[in-house]
């Protein structure tokens, strides 16, 4: 009898391994409908890698810059690259056709201190950027001069941007996201919003949805509802490390994350999800009413010793150990991973409430960086071993 075959688990597949780095490469972005790479790394080095017949990448252009490269930004319809410098100037360059050759355009002299994000618009003519200076900026990328400034509360690791609205969406070091509208040559200050614990590393924005989702420092990502004008805000929990890149895919309606340890979470965004509970305060577990450690006048009056608080994920009342001694997965409130809730909640859980909406993926790579092109279904991430790594991605994402 032939033995049952297992069917496999679907996985990103790796395609493609580019070394060669002597540091780490802080961004790279895949050319759209050619086999090519863009990369920028503290190494100084600028470089454009192009698929060759024997299937390995070589690069095409090789640049070495004055200083180390931060951050970059690619237009694929103008070809133009915006690289944000160590010393916080903008160095701007156009590719040819080919791209075996790339031109010096314009230099900003934008901020500084390191420059930590650049984004360029092209249906504005703006090149949005942000340093460690605190500085929030954007330059006409015509012209090259300054239009406006805002001062940020820390310094700025996540910017995103919306053409129809002229909403700047900035996350900062602080944990805190704030919205700006921008004009010609000037801002206003929309809103802030902070829920996050750490430092808010990565920003993701679907135009169509109109979700903003941000990802921190304390291995989680939240979902903000913008265009529900609700406040909504949905916590997704599945990484053990800090968030390091966050890209959405529209047309099948997942978020792609992946964090510091090399982790790549596919989300299944459509699906109807649950905020979690607001947290809520007693003095005594709202199971059994024992009381907790700091209650002493019940303490004295039952004659009982007090108790470590606890809060059940799913409902948010204040439990104690003994009535919250149960873990549970809650998917549709973000919970990947097994986590406290009370005895009650626990029982209410079924097994459809457990199935997972997010499957978990290994890079083999400290990930610092991440770039999805959704018309090929091609991932990129580039780590601490100085490598970059190309993924196909429609096993999963499809």
């Amino acid at each position: 009898m032939a033995a049952e075959t297992q069917p496999q688990a679907r996985k990103p597949c790796l395609l493609s391994k580019i070394e060669g780095f002597q540091e780490v490469v802080t961004t790279a972005v895949i050319i759209p409908k050619e086999d090519g790479v863009i990369s920028v790394s503290e190494d100084r080095t600028i470089r454009v890698w192009l698929k060759r017949d024997s299937g390995q990448y070589w690069p095409s252009v090789y640049h070495t810059m004055p200083s180390s490269c931060s951050c970059m930004s690619f237009n694929p319809e103008t070809r133009r690259i915006s690289v944000g410098m160590d010393t916080g100037s903008i160095c701007e360059f156009i590719l040819s056709e080919d791209y075996n050759k790339m031109t010096p355009a314009l230099t900003y002299q934008a901020h500084q201190g390191r420059v930590t994000v650049v984004l360029f618009v092209l249906e504005m003519e703006w090149l949005l950027s942000t340093g460690q200076d605190r500085n929030f900026t954007w330059h006409c990328s015509e012209s090259g001069q300054q239009l406006g400034t805002y001062r940020t509360a820390a310094w700025v690791s996540g910017l995103q941007f919306d053409v129809e609205t002229r909403h700047a969406f900035v996350g900062d070091q602080s944990g805190q996201v704030t919205i700006l509208k921008l004009e010609q040559d000037s801002c206003s200050l929309v809103t802030t919003f902070k829920g996050h614990t750490g430092n808010v590393t990565a920003l993701c924005w679907d135009p169509v949805q109109r979700v903003l989702f941000s990802g921190s420092s304390d291995h989680s990502i939240i979902m903000w509802d913008i265009g529900g004008r609700k406040g909504t805000a949905i916590e997704l929990q599945g990484h053990n490390e800090k968030v390091q890149g966050l890209c959405y895919a529209s047309h099948t309606r997942q978020l792609i994350s992946c964090s510091s340890d090399g982790s790549i979470v596919i989300w299944n965004m459509d699906v109807t999800r649950q905020e979690t509970p607001e947290w809520l305060d007693s003095d005594s577990c709202q199971k059994c009413e024992q009381p907790f450690f700091w209650n002493f006048k019940q303490m004295w009056d039952s004659k009982k010793i007090g108790l470590r608080q606890h809060h059940c994920r799913k409902c948010g009342q204040a439990v104690c150990g003994k009535c919250s001694s149960k873990r549970s997965t809650i998917p549709l409130m973000g919970f990947e991973f097994e986590v406290r809730v009370c005895d009650s909640c626990h029982e209410s859980i079924t097994d459809e409430d457990r199935a997972p909406t997010a499957t978990f993926h290994d890079s083999k790579h400290n990930i610092v960086h991440m770039h999805y092109e959704p018309t090929t279904g091609n991932l990129l991430t580039s780590g601490t071993d100085k490598a970059v790594k190309l993924w196909d991605m429609t096993p999963v994402v499809s």
